[in-house]
């Protein structure tokens, strides 16, 4: 059972330390972090804490940073604080002063030994695509419309499989990185069509700056038939960045979940924050000859 941990802190007060479940539309913010003159979710979360507990600076740690335009359905985050706000009642005060694209899912006591980031052990990303040759509006804000070709998501799926385990991806990193190395174990993939939506998650003990953007991008053009599996396979293989210069939009990409050693939050919090869309009906497959040009 996790109980909370008080600490000695400065003029008598004792600092708790609260985990977060946290979703946000990544649309209107510059990314996760901090950045000075610019929307990031970090700034606008940390400013609400600070709102709410003013007795120290407040700084929010999340599990991943994501980037400019992306999504997060169950980014956990941790801050330490002074007051006597109990855990479950930041859920409502935080959403209470925040903006409506970011939501506070559950909040938990943890030990101050406990991190998001370095205690956790994976992190899971879904990509969703949508595949139909008509644009859908209510779509277009959460997918990457591909309309020219029907993908070939069998080969994907190949291709996806062939990643698991503990390799250098490096191709797969955009530059700007202060990685040391492009080493990182992907645990699990997964792709699934339903109707025109073809959905891509990926777990892994960790993400290279750019990798699952720059790897849709590459399964794309796999699944278009514009590149050979074969091809795929010797770029990353062989940390080819050169070669890979295709990326996905950022608004198809979402961070899903972050594992620990325990669930954290409850199944409904946690697992079911971000629902796949469905759709039935396929448009008819579309003939790579015939459509040269169309709604992006």
């Amino acid at each position: 059972m996790i109980t909370e941990s008080l600490s000695n802190a400065p003029e008598g007060k004792s600092f708790r330390r609260v985990a977060i479940c946290l979703q946000y539309d990544g649309s209107g913010f510059s990314g996760w972090q901090f950045q000075p003159h610019r929307p990031s979710v970090q700034g606008v979360l940390q400013e609400a804490i600070q709102s709410l507990d003013p007795y120290r600076p407040i700084k929010a740690i999340a599990a991943g940073r994501t980037d400019a335009g992306v999504h997060a359905a169950g980014q956990v985050v941790h801050f330490d604080c002074s007051g006597r706000i109990p855990s479950d009642r930041w859920v409502s005060a935080l959403n209470g002063r925040l903006p409506k694209t970011i939501r506070v899912r559950e909040a938990i006591s943890m030990p101050r030994r406990w991190h998001a980031c370095h205690s956790a052990n994976y992190r899971r990303y879904r990509y969703t695509i949508y595949n139909g040759c008509r644009p859908n509006l209510f779509l277009d804000h959460w997918t990457w419309h591909r309309y020219q070709i029907r993908l070939d998501d069998a080969l994907m799926r190949k291709a996806l499989d062939g990643l698991i385990g503990y390799h250098d991806f490096s191709a797969f990193q955009r530059s700007g990185s202060k990685r040391a190395d492009g080493f990182t174990t992907i645990q699990a993939v997964d792709i699934e069509r339903e109707g025109d939506l073809v959905v891509i998650e990926i777990q892994a003990t960790g993400f290279l700056y750019g990798m699952v953007r720059l790897l849709v991008g590459q399964l794309v053009m796999l699944g278009e038939h514009r590149l050979a599996l074969d091809s795929f396979e010797r770029r990353w293989k062989q940390q080819r960045r050169q070669e890979v210069k295709e990326s996905a939009p950022a608004k198809g990409l979402c961070l899903l979940r972050v594992g620990y050693e325990e669930q954290l939050f409850s199944e409904v919090g946690w697992f079911e924050s971000f629902p796949k869309y469905v759709l039935s009906i396929s448009d008819p497959p579309a003939d790579p000859l015939e459509i040269k040009s169309g709604p992006g």
